[in-house]
């Protein structure tokens, strides 16, 4: 009973969320229940003004696109759903929370501007993917009481947000389609971007885990730290690595007395890397506090970054000249609209944004 109530409520959520998307264009849901970031971006009225007053401040313009206006309701509903995703319900920096209402509100009006610029195109929405995605939600609320209560309501606004999903997703291809580049292209993007080619320094190592469940009390960890200490001296007079790793470890590398091969640089959690990037080869490291225990390790041997030649890497250096290219039509064509179509910000609940070099915009 309990288990049907629950997946009862989830369902409710996915379809409310569903309603929500469709009637905003926005997939702001819930505005109500946001964090206390999106609060910030839209401080309540006093208890005592009149609903009228609310109203009008609600419906107030917030930025105008050309005739198009978006209202500070629209984007108090937008950023609310943004603040949700990146701060989830927490209370973030003021200065993270002044940079994000800034971003939501240059978003709201680049939507604008590249769906004038996808009709200016003539692009249109392809009907049979809006159609079959409409038919999965069919399908997957189709036991719904709430969906069929709603559905007539919740359609016209799902299908106008997949059109211009649709849209937006064929404008995103057109504009980032770029040539194939020329072999003198290709080489200067080499010769530019080296460090996307280069192998990273590979480090051969030994390790003992000593294994601690992580959820383990304070003194089991401090008597791990204990024993690996006593064996990281003994290592240290000479005491045979691989020997003590096949009776102390319990890495499945300790059958073959803790060899771990060779390992590309950053690939060890962070305090293993710091304590191996110390090492010179022969050398064994200080006991380690990891996630599944105490690390022991031991250098055997380096491999320095090797540049990998172009022959080598030609069909990767392609793709990546094609993404970057893409990339850069795509800024191009957002510089070129912003430059066209100048807006003004009703930025007046705003959090100032921090100056270079604090972490708190002034108040």
């Amino acid at each position: 009973m309990k288990t049907d109530r629950i997946r009862r409520a989830a369902t409710g959520l996915r379809l409310r969320e569903t309603v929500a998307a469709a009637a905003l264009g926005l997939a702001a849901l819930n505005a109500g229940a946001a964090p206390a970031a999106a609060n910030a971006a839209a401080p309540a009225a006093p208890q005592h003004a009149a609903p009228a007053a609310a109203a009008a401040a609600a419906t107030a313009t917030f930025v105008k696109v050309g005739d198009t206006v978006i209202t500070h309701q629209e984007y108090d509903a937008a950023f609310a759903q943004a603040s949700r995703g990146k701060f989830y319900h927490g209370k973030p920096p003021e200065a993270e929370v002044a940079k994000l209402q800034r971003e939501v509100g240059q978003q709201l009006v680049d939507e604008i501007l590249l769906t004038r610029e996808a009709k200016r195109r003539k692009i249109q929405p392809d009907q049979a993917a809006v159609q079959k995605t409409i038919a999965t939600y069919e399908e997957r609320y189709k036991d719904s009481a709430q969906w069929k209560t709603n559905r007539a309501q919740v359609l016209p606004g799902l299908k106008a947000k997949l059109e211009r999903d649709s849209i937006q997703e064929q404008l995103n291809k057109q504009v980032k389609t770029a040539a194939d580049p020329t072999p003198a292209q290709l080489e200067q993007y080499y010769q530019k971007h080296k460090d996307k080619f280069t192998s990273p320094e590979q480090v051969h190592l030994q390790m003992i885990l000593l294994k601690v469940d992580p959820s383990s009390p304070q003194a089991k960890w401090d008597g791990a730290m204990e024993e690996g200490k006593a064996i990281a001296g003994r290592l240290k007079k000479g005491s045979d690595f691989a020997e003590l790793a096949k009776v102390h470890s319990g890495d499945p590398s300790a059958a073959k007395g803790g060899d771990m091969g060779y390992v590309h640089h950053g690939m060890l959690p962070e305090p293993a890397q710091k304590a191996v990037d110390q090492l010179k080869p022969g050398e064994v490291s200080e006991p380690v506090a990891l996630l599944e225990g105490i690390g022991i390790f031991k250098l055997q041997g380096r491999k320095s970054p090797v540049l990998n030649p172009l022959d080598q890497v030609r069909e990767r250096c392609k793709d990546l000249y094609l993404r970057d290219k893409g990339e850069d039509q795509w800024n191009a064509l957002l510089a070129r609209l912003r430059k066209d179509t100048p807006v003004k910000f009703d930025e007046s609940r705003f959090l100032p944004l921090a100056k270079a070099g604090e972490t708190t915009p002034p108040r």
